[in-house]
């Protein structure tokens, strides 16, 4: 279960009208895929109306900038993601991370025709479609690659029995231990066939040929690691820049 202050917080969001998904650790968490994470990953829509009800919610927790950079839509919009902690009760200290896009995935609109919805107690929660949870985890980050294994699994296991076609096609493009894909690849015979031309790994599997299908899977996920480098190295080198214009103007 996700904690209260998570909780505390999406519940603003929502009763702001606020447009956002929950990504990252937490949406981990409500797929299975993970046990706990202390921080609140959103994606958020950026437009003025948007903004507008974000920024009361945040009002309503509390929740005060940290790091850099400073909260601005045309930064949410090139990539950069913006910081917060909050400090009202019940979620006193809860880090909050706003992000308007992600690197591989989507435009905002496509992704939340796709969205999942969970609905409980404590309210509803919109959060990524677990295939594009998926392709956003696709890091240069160590921790980002398990997630990925465990998400596609824990989908498996949940839709295994009956699965829909897109599902079939989501597990065989995205599996990432051999093992799996040898025996999603044996179970799936006629749909891995139609996707073997554009995933090495696959093609690999359908032979059963495990050593070759692990290199495959290596060499995607060295691939997405330089891709996600490449993304962020310029992003990166900006809020370089911000800081250092941050300094100067307080040493001023």
């Amino acid at each position: 279960m996700t904690p209260n202050p998570i909780l505390k917080a999406l519940s603003s969001m929502q009763a702001n009208g606020v447009r956002c998904m929950l990504i990252g650790g937490q949406a981990c968490v409500l797929y299975g895929a993970a046990e706990f994470t202390r921080d609140l990953d959103l994606l958020i829509f950026v437009d003025d109306a948007n903004t507008y009800r974000l920024m009361a919610a945040l009002s309503e927790l509390d929740a005060k900038p940290i790091a850099i950079p400073d909260f601005d839509p045309e930064l949410l919009a090139r990539g950069h993601a913006v910081h917060f902690r909050c400090g009202a009760p019940g979620v006193e200290d809860l880090r909050i991370d706003l992000m308007s896009k992600l690197r591989g995935v989507d435009s905002f609109d496509e992704l939340w025709a796709r969205r999942a919805t969970v609905t409980g107690n404590n309210g509803t929660i919109e959060m990524l479609g677990v295939q594009d949870l998926v392709c956003a985890k696709k890091t240069q980050r160590n921790k980002d690659w398990p997630m990925v294994e465990r998400l596609v699994q824990a989908d498996y296991f949940a839709h295994g029995e009956s699965p829909l076609p897109w599902q079939i096609s989501f597990w065989l493009r995205e599996a990432r231990t051999a093992e799996d894909l040898i025996e999603m690849a044996a179970r799936f015979p006629s749909e891995a066939a139609l996707l073997a031309d554009s995933r090495p790994a696959l093609a690999a599997a359908i032979l059963g040929d495990e050593d070759s299908t692990r290199q495959a899977l290596f060499d995607e996920e060295q691939a997405e690691r330089k891709a996600d480098k490449a993304y962020w190295d310029p992003l990166k080198r900006e809020l370089e820049q911000m800081r250092h214009a941050k300094l100067r103007a307080a040493g001023n």
